[in-house]
């Protein structure tokens, strides 16, 4: 039974989230702001982390960033994480942050659906990056 943890003061992303992911066997926890997620991390234990670009306090890229750097000292365990990133141009930072997956907004419940059941099958996700910008994308940049 998968949890996953997103962080989002969007009430529209919690409703597309939810009715894409939320079932008998998935149960999605929500953090409204990114400095709680490192928290919420150690209390839930996600098997997948969906963070998006522009929330309270500490945006998703920074939030990512404090998740591998925690996860680089043993502090929480390995998890996948999801960017819901604003616009195509902040693919670079989503690759810099060694986020595992990235949805370009506006999105929907499929391709929310697609990108949390390839993460949690422990496969990378690119929100049809090659249509978006015309050439294939590396996710592995910094590996």
């Amino acid at each position: 039974m998968p949890n996953i943890l997103l962080a989002t003061d969007a009430d529209w992303i919690l409703d597309e989230v939810d009715a894409a992911l939320s079932d008998g066997d998935t149960t999605v926890f929500r953090v409204r702001a990114g400095i709680d997620v490192l928290q919420a991390i150690d209390q839930v234990a996600p098997d997948l982390v969906i963070l998006d670009e522009q929330i309270g306090n500490m945006g998703g890229i920074a939030t990512c960033l404090a998740i591998r750097n925690a996860e680089s000292v043993d502090r929480i365990p390995i998890t996948a994480v999801l960017l819901l990133l604003d616009r195509v141009h902040d693919l670079f930072q989503a690759q810099r942050c060694d986020a595992d997956g990235f949805i370009v907004k506006p999105f929907d419940s499929l391709t929310i659906r697609r990108a949390a059941t390839a993460l949690l099958a422990g496969e990378g996700f690119e929100d049809a990056i090659s249509l978006i910008t015309g050439e294939a994308s590396d996710l592995s940049v910094g590996n």
